[in-house]
């Protein structure tokens, strides 16, 4: 049997998007759900790589116009290297079919259907996953992809019935260091 069923969910979002295992930044200009966000409330850099759409902004659905003020934040917040690597992924992501592109949308959106501690557990699996050699990586594919659902099913309870056992094993936390046992003070030399 393998070790690391806790990564089947990590496998199938290494194939969806590395973006998974990161949390994502919080925008500068954030608008209530269902509210615009003002052109003037976008910062002159973000008007400048947004300016194709200055024109028609107030147009937009809310929606949009969120997407696109956090979108903007993300990538001025990027470094040239992440601009990069974001730029493969975009043409990657326009080069897939479209019931492919449609998969990926969904899976992304139960992943964010998730609570946080969930998302947070997946991205650690997906951190985790992505350490492992690439050969193990891909036996790993592999194997999901070739399961049966029923199989599938199985390594996903596998996994969380591992996590499980890997949480009650955890050391508890004691004293003002968390798992350390107390260690008697030091003796003091007599006189």
């Amino acid at each position: 049997m393998i070790k690391g069923y806790s990564l089947v969910l990590a496998v199938l979002l290494a194939a969806a998007a590395p973006t998974f295992a990161q949390p994502p930044p919080q925008p500068a200009a954030q608008a209530p759900a269902g509210q615009g966000v003002p052109w003037s409330s976008l910062s002159g850099e973000q008007q400048k790589l947004l300016g194709k759409f200055g024109g028609s902004w107030s147009t937009l659905p809310p929606e949009r116009q969120q997407a696109l003020a956090r979108g903007s934040d993300r990538w001025l917040a990027m470094s040239p290297e992440q601009r990069g690597q974001a730029q493969q992924r975009f043409q990657r992501w326009h080069s897939l079919p479209p019931d492919q592109r449609g998969a990926l949308r969904d899976r992304w959106q139960r992943f964010q259907s998730l609570p946080p501690d969930q998302q947070n557990a997946v991205r650690q699996n997906f951190r985790r996953f992505k350490q492992l050699p690439p050969e193990r990586r891909q036996m790993l594919r592999q194997r999901w992809q070739n399961a049966s659902p029923m199989e599938r099913q199985q390594m996903v309870q596998r996994a969380r019935e591992a996590q499980q056992m890997r949480r009650m094993q955890a050391p508890r936390m004691q004293g003002p260091m968390r798992g350390a046992p107390h260690a008697p003070p030091p003796q003091r030399p007599r006189r």
